[in-house]
C-alpha cells in the first residue's frame, strides 16, 4: 500500500495550534462544578463523584501490511472514553470506590482483534481501544496504623509502572482484582505487599494470573530512592508467560545548585521461568539514565537492555509497556532476541505547554541486529486543574525488525 506520512508542516500546525489556544472556560465555572461533584459540600462529607471524559483521534499507518485479503490501509480511530465512579467519605479508616469506564468508537475505521466487540475492521491497522464498557474499579480500604489494606478490582501502579501499572495511555485501562497493603510504619520507607488474582486488561479482557508481589522502597531525601521488588507471575492461560523476577532500583533528583537538578537511575532486574512455564531460561535486565534540568529544559540519556537467548525473552507483561521503547508499540512484547535501547529525550515548555522530544536506537541483545530508529514528539497544555489537550506522533524507521511505521494522536480531556 501507499504509506502515509504526515508531512512536518502538519505536525508543526498541530502543535502551535496546541500551545496557542486559550481556555474555554473561566476558571470561576469550575467551582459550582466541584461543589456539585462534592454533592453540594465543599469538604465532601458525603463523598464526591469522579468523572473523567477523554476524546482521543488515532492515525496509525504501517508500510507494506498486507493479509490475505490484500493491502490492510490505515486506520483512523475517533474515540471518546467516559469514567465516572462514586467515592465515600472516609469512615473510621474505612472507604469505598466504584468506577464505570465506557469506550465509544464514534468512527469504526481500524481493527481491534481482542475484546468483546467482535473484531472491528480487519482490513485497517489495529488499534488497542475496542468499543467496551465494563467495572473499572470496585475496592474497599481501611487504613490504620501507618497501614492500608485494599481490596477489590483496583488500579494499581507501583514504582515507575515498568512491572504493574494501569496502561493509562489506552482508552480502557488495566485493572487488577486484587488485594494489597501498603505500610509507612518507619520514617522514608514503604513496604507494599500484594496479591494480584485477575487482571481486567486493556481489551475488557480478564487474564487469568496469580502473582504475589513485593516492593519495599526507602528515600534519602532528594539524594537517593532506593527500591527492591519480587514479583512471582503464574499465568493459568499461557504458560510461557509465567516468570519470577526479582530486581533493585536506585534513582534520585538531587539539587547540584539553585539552578541546577540532577537526574539518575540505576536498576537491574532478574527474570527465569516459574510455575507451569516448561521452559528453562535465566535473563538479565538493566535501565541506566543520567539527565540534568536547568533553565527550564530536561535532557536525558540512558539505555534499557531486556536480555534474550535467542528463543526467550525478558518480559514485563503486566507493565505499561507504552512509556517504554517508543510510542510506536513495536517492542510491547520483547522478541526473542532482546532489545537493547539506546535513547535520550529533551523536555520543556513553551507558552505553557509542555514538549518532548525523544529518540531511541534498538538493537538486539544477542545476534547484533539493528531493528531501527524512532523519533517521537508530544506537545500537551492543561487549562486549570480539569482540562487538557495534548498532541503526539511517533515515527519508527525500521531496518531488521517489523516495517516503517506512523502513529497519531490528538487528545483532549475533562476530569473532575
Amino acid at each position: 500500500m501507499t504509506k502515509n506520512i504526515l508531512k512536518p508542516s502538519l505536525i508543526s500546525s498541530v502543535i502551535l495550534a496546541a500551545a496557542s489556544l486559550q481556555p474555554a472556560l473561566a476558571y470561576e465555572f469550575d467551582k459550582p462544578i466541584e461543589k456539585a461533584f462534592k454533592l453540594g459540600q465543599d469538604d465532601a462529607k458525603y463523598g464526591q463523584i469522579k468523572m473523567d471524559l477523554r476524546y482521543r483521534y488515532e492515525l496509525a499507518d504501517v508500510a507494506n501490511n498486507t493479509n490475505p485479503a490484500g493491502n490492510i490501509d490505515t486506520a483512523h480511530a475517533n474515540t471518546l472514553r467516559l469514567r465516572l465512579g462514586y467515592l465515600t467519605p472516609e469512615f473510621h479508616g474505612l472507604q469505598a470506590f466504584a468506577e464505570y469506564e465506557g469506550n465509544l468508537a464514534m468512527q469504526r475505521d481500524y481493527n481491534a482483534p481482542k475484546g468483546n466487540w467482535g473484531g472491528g475492521n480487519p482490513n485497517r491497522e489495529v488499534v488497542a481501544d475496542p468499543q467496551d464498557q465494563e467495572l473499572n474499579q470496585a475496592w474497599l480500604s481501611y487504613k490504620a496504623f501507618d497501614t492500608e489494606f485494599k481490596g477489590g478490582r483496583q488500579r494499581i501502579i507501583v514504582d515507575d509502572s515498568r512491572f504493574i501499572g494501569n496502561v493509562g495511555w489506552r482508552q480502557m485501562e488495566q485493572t487488577f482484582d486484587s488485594a494489597m497493603i501498603t505500610n509507612k510504619s518507619f520514617d522514608n520507607l514503604t513496604i507494599k505487599v500484594g496479591y494480584i488474582g485477575q487482571v481486567k486488561n486493556i481489551w475488557s479482557v480478564d487474564d487469568l494470573i496469580e502473582m504475589p508481589f513485593l516492593n519495599v522502597n526507602y528515600k534519602y531525601k532528594d539524594l537517593a530512592s532506593i527500591t527492591a521488588y519480587s514479583y512471582l507471575l503464574a499465568d493459568k492461560q499461557t504458560a510461557a508467560k509465567s516468570t519470577q523476577t526479582y530486581g533493585f532500583a536506585i534513582t534520585g533528583s538531587p539539587k547540584l545548585n539553585k539552578d541546577v537538578k540532577l537526574h539518575y537511575r540505576a536498576e537491574y532486574s532478574y527474570q527465569g521461568d516459574y510455575n507451569n512455564n516448561t521452559a528453562d531460561f535465566d535473563l538479565n535486565r538493566y535501565n541506566l539514565m543520567l539527565g540534568a534540568t536547568a533553565i527550564g529544559i530536561t535532557a536525558k540519556v540512558g539505555i534499557e537492555e531486556l536480555g534474550g537467548d535467542g528463543t526467550n525473552a525478558f518480559q514485563t507483561a503486566l507493565g505499561t509497556n507504552h512509556k517504554f521503547q517508543g510510542w510506536a508499540d513495536m517492542f510491547l512484547t520483547t522478541p526473542g532476541n532482546g532489545v537493547r535501547d539506546v535513547n535520550m529525550s529533551l523536555a520543556g515548555k513553551l507558552l505553557g505547554a509542555k514538549l518532548v522530544f525523544a529518540y531511541h536506537n534498538f538493537k538486539s541483545s544477542i545476534n547484533s541486529i539493528n531493528y531501527g530508529n524512532e523519533y517521537d514528539f508530544l506537545v500537551a497544555k492543561k487549562f486549570g486543574k480539569h482540562y487538557s489537550i495534548l498532541a503526539k506522533y511517533a515515527y519508527y524507521d525500521a531496518q531488521n525488525f517489523k516495517t516503517d511505521t506512523n502513529k497519531f494522536w490528538l487528545q483532549g480531556n475533562v476530569s473532575f
